[in-house]
């Protein structure tokens, strides 16, 4: 089972997404677990807070990076890690060392655009931690010290991470074998090649105010078909 770890300081925005269609049917057939994390709880001070002014001054408040080290240090105790005990003087943690194989993920503007390839790679982990930004952006230390890479989903701005950390699950969970049910339907899809988008897709009915299916697709030749569909898968 995969394991999906979310850090957030809004882990209700999740419920609904994660409730429905492939994703819930992922997790009741015993594909992917996903567990959130609200980081007030890892906070220190009595109202919980998990930001503060920017050093050096500027507009808006930063993440800090105690109860991100807090709360994923938490995450590493439920599981057994290198001899090398983790400490708060350690240098960058080396994930590859944790059982079971695990990617600390942290989304900010300034990350790696998050691609099918990447979800490819990130397919391979046994647990992803993903960390989501808010306000302003995170200490930096947070990237220099605790996760493994930063990505992004694109270059646009966001109110925080969530969003791309259900892009992650998401894209990563469709990748699972079995979770689809049909073998070939991760395989045909849009960027599974690289390089193309999935053929254009047609249903009932036939004729829809004089826009008619192409005649090919109801015609049952299975290797015309096929000639069609390739033909019509565009390149980016």
């Amino acid at each position: 089972m995969k394991k999906f770890d979310i850090i957030t300081i809004f882990p209700d925005i999740f419920d609904s997404y994660f409730n429905e269609s492939i994703i819930k049917r992922a997790k009741e057939g015993g594909f992917i677990e996903i567990q959130t994390h609200n980081l007030r709880d890892y906070s220190t001070n009595k109202h919980r807070n998990v930001d503060d002014t920017p050093y050096g001054g500027g507009a808006g408040m930063v993440m800090q990076v105690e109860p991100i080290w807090n709360c994923i240090q938490s995450l590493k105790s439920q599981f057994p890690i290198s001899n090398d005990q983790i400490s708060i003087e350690s240098e960058k943690p080396k994930t590859e060392n944790l059982e079971p194989k695990t990617r600390i993920i942290l989304f900010s503007a300034k990350g790696k655009r998050f691609t099918q390839d990447d979800a490819k790679r990130l397919a391979e982990y046994d647990k992803l931690v993903m960390v989501c930004g808010r306000y302003e952006g995170v200490d930096e230390r947070v990237a220099e010290n605790i996760v493994d890479e930063e990505l992004s989903i694109g270059d646009y701005v966001l109110t925080g991470g969530e969003i791309p950390a259900m892009v992650v699950v998401d894209s990563v969970t469709r990748l699972i074998p079995g979770v689809l049910g049909n073998v070939d339907s991760a395989t045909v899809e849009s960027h599974s090649e690289e390089g193309y988008l999935e053929y254009p897709q047609y249903t009932k009915p036939e004729d829809f105010q004089g826009w008619e299916v192409p005649k090919v697709l109801l015609s049952g030749n299975h290797a015309e078909i096929e000639k069609w569909r390739k033909e019509k898968s565009r390149k980016n």
